[in-house]
């Protein structure tokens, strides 16, 4: 009991720790308000919102912690892309090719079209994101709610089929995150950061645009897998002196899991940390330690 304690203290003043740096990274890109190419074809913009205003035409539109709203008639040649934001076509707007949202969504009024591919990738939790025409808390919470559950309950079948598939893999992530919590808080933070400046090069230099799914969704995989590995964590330590089965104490720690993200505000927040010490334990065990066997056989 007294080394379960000792690991929560830990895991806490390593989250805390954990915001405290990554909070300036985001506020950072949220303050910048800058344009890092904005001219008749493309327009590109760091910490703000990009309008294509109405009945214009132009090449790229493309935001970095902002929506890109293309208003009624507006054309965009190419891509429409937004990190952190939305991707909303008004009425009869025209993306001829793909609409990209990342932690947002791509809405589309009536009579838009999208001529290429389109889709977003969301978080892990109840993250609060944003939903046009939807103002009420209890409402939001209540999707929220619904979805991250929805979520818990495919992850708890997807890690079942892992543990049986491969038994020793979450316990791995587990064992390495147990044993090297600030090394894992550390990948996960400069894994994250790794993903942002990347997505921004590929965005900037527009060639490398048809990559950014296959980023988004290598990333979206690692933060599962990590969280999963989390789950395995909290199930042990919660059940650390009981003899119960690898499913039984993933099950354990996926319902944990499914409790947090259900705090209202706070569970998002502690979800995010989650992620990122998931995704670094993750990262810690293959990059850090690709030869040392002790951690997966243990």
């Amino acid at each position: 009991m007294q080394y379960f304690k000792k690991s929560w203290l830990k895991l806490i003043l390593i989250s805390i720790m954990s915001a405290i740096l990554f909070a300036p990274i985001f506020s950072t890109v949220a303050l910048a308000q800058a344009d890092i190419d904005i001219n008749n074809e493309n327009i590109i913009r760091l910490g703000g919102d990009v309008r294509v205003l109405k009945n214009t035409v132009v090449d790229n539109a493309h935001a970095i912690g902002g929506d890109v709203t293309i208003e009624e008639g507006a054309r965009v040649r190419q891509t429409a892309i937004a990190i952190d934001g939305d991707v909303i076509l008004q009425k009869n707007a025209r993306v001829d090719g793909d609409a990209y949202a990342v932690a947002g969504e791509v809405i589309t009024e009536e009579g838009a079209t999208i001529g290429g591919s389109s889709g977003t990738l969301s978080g892990w939790g109840v993250y609060g994101t944003k939903r046009r025409g939807i103002n009420s808390f209890l409402v939001r919470y209540f999707f929220g709610s619904a979805f991250h559950i929805f979520k818990i309950i495919i992850g708890a079948i997807v890690g079942v089929l892992i543990i049986k598939w491969r038994p020793n893999f979450l316990h791995s992530i587990a064992v390495a995150l147990n044993r090297y919590p600030l090394q894992s808080g550390l990948w996960g933070l400069c894994g994250l950061l790794g993903v942002v400046v990347l997505v921004i090069l590929l965005t900037i230099t527009l060639v490398g645009i048809p990559l950014l799914p296959v980023v988004g969704l290598m990333t979206y995989i690692a933060v599962i897998l990590g969280t999963l590995g989390v789950a395995m964590w909290l199930g042990e330590q919660a059940m650390r002196h009981r003899e119960k089965s690898s499913v039984q104490q993933f099950l354990l720690g996926m319902l944990i899991l499914g409790l947090i993200g259900l705090i209202p505000l706070l569970g998002g927040l502690m979800m995010s940390v989650i992620n990122i010490f998931g995704l670094g334990a993750l990262l810690f065990l293959i990059l850090a330690n690709p030869r040392n066997t002790s951690i997966i056989d243990s």
